[in-house]
């Protein structure tokens, strides 16, 4: 099985000039904890609700005022859609990450695989869990 088949596709982004506020909203509204964060459609970045948290609220940063690229994560890690699953598993391991932003060759973000998604392949289930237990521990 490859990639592109389990990957949640049409992925909300959001561009590193926005506000926290404006991420923080789009989180709450789609019900997500991660935005991939993109700069002229080219990815860029990651934005987790940890990111806000810990990295912008937690030092008294104003959310209206204060950008995405300023909190954002920018050390990805990123697979191309027609690798195998076991490729995604192993780079979730060995990064220690719980998703991977789906690339094209321009890196524009295409879906987002994540450790919840390898877990409902029935042959991924058991090593879906091995790589869980090991980023608990880590």
């Amino acid at each position: 099985m490859r990639i592109f088949e389990l990957m949640t596709r049409n992925v909300e982004t959001i561009e590193a000039d926005e506000s926290l506020r404006v991420a923080a909203l789009r989180m709450r509204e789609c019900n997500i904890g991660a935005l991939p964060v993109t700069e002229g459609g080219q990815l860029v970045g990651m934005l987790t609700d940890r990111d806000i948290t810990v990295r912008s609220t937690a030092l008294g940063q104003d959310p209206n005022t204060t950008r995405v690229r300023e909190v954002m994560t920018t050390a990805l890690i990123t697979c191309e859609p027609d690798a195998g699953l076991d490729v995604a598993e192993q780079m979730m391991e060995d990064k220690m990450v719980r998703r991977l932003v789906v690339v094209d060759e321009a890196r524009r973000p295409l879906g987002i695989l994540s450790l919840d998604d390898l877990a409902t392949v029935p042959a991924e289930v058991l090593r879906a869990g091995v790589v869980l237990e090991h980023l608990r521990h880590a």
